[in-house]
């Protein structure tokens, strides 16, 4: 087996010159080993120490149960982008007056009310053209926006 230093760059190509032959005696492995010495001492490791056998067959105590206090995530928002969106849109809201309150660009309205608004919550939203605004609504199931 021969040891490259220098990375290959396919395997059907040969190792170069410069790979150097593994080394097998350990005449030499052992005069390595023996130039460097640590600095400092090593201390025993923890795995190393033995256990008796009935304190590792023991079962783990159990722990009590800690009391969960609510947190900033636990607790929705009262008034988040999309609610506000919603009531807006009950009433008809044009996509300047959407991207005002919001602060979102058109696309990201747009994809609001397709994505979640239609799809996730299953909301009908129509939209219509007035006076050459195209306004958004909500509308109820059943009923239809008039053109």
């Amino acid at each position: 087996m021969r040891r490259c230093w220098r990375r290959r760059t396919s395997m059907k190509r040969a190792p170069s010159k410069t790979c150097k032959p593994a080394s097998k005696s350990p005449a030499k492995a052992s005069s390595k080993a023996t130039a460097k010495t640590p600095s400092k001492p090593k201390a025993p490791q923890a795995s190393a120490t033995r256990r008796s056998p009935a304190k590792s067959a023991r079962p783990a105590a159990k722990r009590a149960p800690q009391k969960l206090t609510p947190t900033l995530a636990a607790v929705p928002p009262t008034a988040t982008k999309k609610s506000q969106l919603i009531a807006l849109l009950s009433s008809g809201a044009s996509m300047a007056q959407m991207t005002e309150l919001t602060g979102w660009l058109p696309h990201t309205v747009r994809g609001m009310l397709s994505g979640s608004l239609r799809k996730r919550l299953g909301l009908n939203v129509q939209h219509s053209l007035q006076d050459g605004v195209r306004v958004y609504r909500i509308v109820p199931a059943g009923e239809e926006v008039a053109q």
